[in-house]
């Protein structure tokens, strides 16, 4: 293909398209400003878990297609898939902190040339797209060829941004989302359907033509806003639909009713399909995308925000109930009971810990002193506390928490004991 990539941010989308494209002919530089990543990473391993994703780094480093540095390099493409957190402070919602891509974006600008493409893949509030062609420009506005009669260029720049509608890029700028499933990445990057919305209708046509080389789903064309809309409105209508769920198991433990039951009945009608309720809602998408909307309309995002509050405050009912039975069984046996957490993760059989509502609740509970078991099937190690195996916890342990529906434990035979919040013994 003779195309090189660089791929900005070696995480949990960054490292599997780096390695995704290597092996498909792609000279891929990868980059990460942790020197342990790029260390890892040159020897043909791994840090992150992603299934088969260890097979495809090794293959693609020892092919001599794939490197990683703390530094980029002149490329043909250039994929920015860092981090995009919240603000830690200051702020009435949660905000997205957009300065990651900012970096990445300015590291870039020195190596860009004409013809060259620039892609955004982290999930990101909408603009940020524009945002970075408006860093471009003035970065390097010789890429960036003025489509009006003026021959001032200072006459295109409002508040130190340039405005991009008044000329024409010589590099092609777009946003395409990722909507892959931890466990299956590296399946979903290819098999996946993939929306790409460019800043002006060259760069989507371009952008689209380079997915296309290695994706099987269909490629979707669009605008570069409403590309970054789509993937937060994806998980905004999980995320609501998750809330619902986890509001029904509140309004049923009130009134004395099994969830779960009412759940499958409710379900036989053929237009419903109630979702499982949890213990909150974890991840890196479904616990966040939402906010990135509420953040830049809290007039109007109603429902969105509170489908964001319902389940953030699940997590809060579920550690109320924990304790309170904890409690009881004090009371009961004169002594403190042991507590398993089974399960860390955010999601069933994963090892992804970003965002857990079960992670959090353990660290809660362990922080009002009550004695607990933590339980995490898909990890050895963890630095905060020991970590014990499901089956020495299940047989210490007085009261059976389970917070995450890890296949592990549904072969487990549960007893009155059990606090069964996400559906394993339903």
């Amino acid at each position: 293909m003779g195309l090189k990539v660089v791929i900005m941010g070696l995480g949990y989308i960054g490292l599997p398209t780096a390695a995704l494209l290597a092996n498909r002919g792609y000279e891929v530089h990868g980059v990460d400003i942790v020197q342990d990543v790029v260390d890892t990473i040159n020897r043909g391993e791994i840090h992150i878990v992603e299934p088969d994703l260890d097979t495809f780094v090794k293959a693609a480093v020892n092919s001599g297609k794939l490197k990683a540095d703390t530094k980029p390099t002149e490329a043909d493409v250039f994929i920015i898939a860092v981090p995009t957190p919240f603000h830690k402070s200051g702020y009435d919602v949660p905000t997205p902190n957009i300065d990651y891509v900012i970096s990445a974006t300015k590291s870039i600008a020195s190596y860009l040339r004409e013809g060259n493409i620039v892609i955004l893949e982290s999930t990101s509030p909408v603009g940020t797209t524009e945002k970075i062609a408006q860093i471009l420009a003035k970065e390097r506005p010789e890429l960036f060829k003025l489509t009006t009669n003026t021959t001032n260029h200072e006459l295109l720049i409002t508040n130190h941004q340039l405005q991009i509608t008044n000329h024409e890029s010589l590099i092609y700028i777009a946003h395409c989302l990722e909507r892959v499933l931890p466990g299956k990445i590296m399946q979903e990057l290819v098999e996946n359907d993939r929306i790409v919305g460019g800043i002006n209708k060259e760069s989507t046509k371009k952008v689209a033509e380079f997915y296309r080389s290695f994706v099987t789903g269909e490629v979707l064309e669009t605008d570069a806003k409403t590309a970054e809309l789509c993937k937060l409105t994806e998980n905004s209508f999980r995320d609501v639909n998750i809330a619902f769920a986890n509001e029904l198991s509140i309004l049923c433990d009130k009134f004395g009713i099994d969830v779960w039951e009412l759940r499958e009945l409710a379900n036989r009608h053929p237009r419903v399909n109630i979702l499982y309720p949890g213990v909150g809602v974890g991840g890196h998408c479904i616990a966040v995308d939402p906010w990135f909307i509420v953040a830049d309309a809290k007039d109007e995002a109603k429902l969105i925000k509170t489908a964001r509050e319902v389940n953030n405050y699940k997590t809060e009912w579920v550690i109320e109930k924990i304790k309170n039975e904890a409690l009881k069984f004090e009371i009961e046996n004169d002594k403190k009971p042991k507590i398993a957490c089974m399960g860390l993760a955010f999601k069933p059989d994963i090892d992804d810990l970003r965002e857990s509502p079960a992670l959090y609740i353990t660290r809660r509970l362990i922080a009002e002193k009550l004695e607990i078991l933590a339980v995490e099937p898909n990890i050895e190690h963890f630095d905060e506390f020991k970590i014990y195996s499901y089956k020495e916890a299940f047989e210490k342990a007085d009261i059976i928490v389970l917070l995450v529906g890890h296949k592990e434990f549904k072969n487990l035979k549960m007893d009155e004991k059990v606090l069964d919040f996400c559906g394993v013994i339903s």
